[in-house]
């Protein structure tokens, strides 16, 4: 993967993937905001694990040349009609339902059945200016640290997953996964007056970081299985993992009448045992992106500060080394989570 920077001078800069693999920081026009929308000076976009099938030319949607990121933080330049002053720090929802399929009339966008997201079917954050719709715009409640802010977007996602899983105080909470969203739904889970009994990880390194954070980390051969615990050692059980070796043990860490909650994005067919499912009445919850209380709910939380986000390991990287950017991401042995830093 390389990176070309362009020699040219200008206002606006972004990072156009113009080919499988192939990064070029170009000039870019200032965007016009239309009347319903507002001017964004973009600070952070997150790495997220579904950008790389759009980096390999993989993903089925994306179309290149294009400017991609959905996890995106900045501040307001130009607030249009919003009513937020110039200056209000915000994080914006990537979401772009269509309004008219079965799932949206049910109010429930998130699930549009033919959903688009910035970043990946129109142009994204990887830029230093942003146009985007003022509905999809949330503000948060007066300074936050930047770093933070920008973890709003994966961290609603950990939000919705805890809201659809009914995490209630005291219910025991068993984790596959330490990556950035395994992490965040803990510490929300944890927030909610959840036991984490811990995050299943291989990698010894991201067992050190769940450790700093207060949790518990297993490694795979630790997962409890519920027989052998007499079905009392987790009562929700999360797959943030997304790897073929987790799905057979969903069923047997998950107790009699367990919940097992997929958030995860599994990109192929993966071996469940619906035996033991029917036998043991294991509920199945499918997790998808986030609703937008969600979204509102994850940029309260950081507002609030009750999260201890500034401890989750994140690298940044400036808009021109948007590729080292995806080298760390993709390695899995540097930070948690990667930021790429428009301005």
């Amino acid at each position: 993967m390389s990176t070309i920077t362009s020699p040219a001078a200008t206002k606006s800069r972004a990072a156009v993937l113009t080919g499988p693999g192939q990064f070029a920081i170009q000039p870019v026009s200032p965007p016009e905001p239309g009347p319903d929308e507002a001017l964004i000076r973009i600070t952070y976009t997150g790495i997220c694990g579904s950008d790389f099938p759009i980096v390999d030319g993989a993903h089925p949607r994306a179309v290149l040349p294009l400017v991609m990121g959905h996890e995106m933080t900045g501040i307001i330049e130009r607030p249009g009609r919003s009513g937020l002053p110039t200056g209000t720090m915000v994080a914006v929802n990537p979401l772009l339902p269509c309004g008219n399929c079965g799932a949206c009339a049910m109010e429930l966008p998130h699930v549009c059945r033919n959903l688009r997201l910035l970043g990946i079917d129109a142009p994204g954050s990887m830029t230093e200016l942003m146009a985007v719709p003022i509905s999809n715009i949330t503000p948060f409640a007066g300074p936050v640290p930047a770093g933070e802010a920008a973890l709003a977007e994966p961290l609603a996602v950990a939000v919705h997953a805890v809201h659809r899983a009914r995490v209630a105080t005291q219910d025991r909470v068993l984790i596959f996964g330490a990556g950035p969203i395994g992490i965040l739904v803990a510490l929300v889970a944890r927030h909610a007056g959840a036991v984490v009994v811990g995050i299943v990880e291989p990698s010894e390194r991201r067992r050190q970081v769940v450790e700093s954070l207060g949790l518990t980390a297993l490694t795979p051969d630790q997962a409890p299985v519920a027989r052998l615990h007499h079905d009392g050692s987790a009562d929700v059980v999360f797959d943030c993992a997304g790897h073929h070796s987790v799905t057979p043990r969903l069923t047997e860490v998950a107790p009699v009448r367990g919940r097992i909650v997929i958030v995860a994005v599994h990109h192929g067919p993966t071996g469940v045992d619906l035996r033991e499912l029917a036998f043991a009445e294991h509920e199945i919850i499918g997790v998808r992106v986030y609703e937008p209380d969600d979204f509102a709910g994850a940029v309260q939380l950081i507002s609030r500060g009750v999260l201890p986000l500034a401890d989750i390991p994140v690298s940044e990287y400036a808009l021109a080394d948007v590729a080292k950017a995806f080298a760390e991401a993709r390695s899995g042995t540097g930070a948690v989570k990667v930021l790429i830093r428009s301005n």
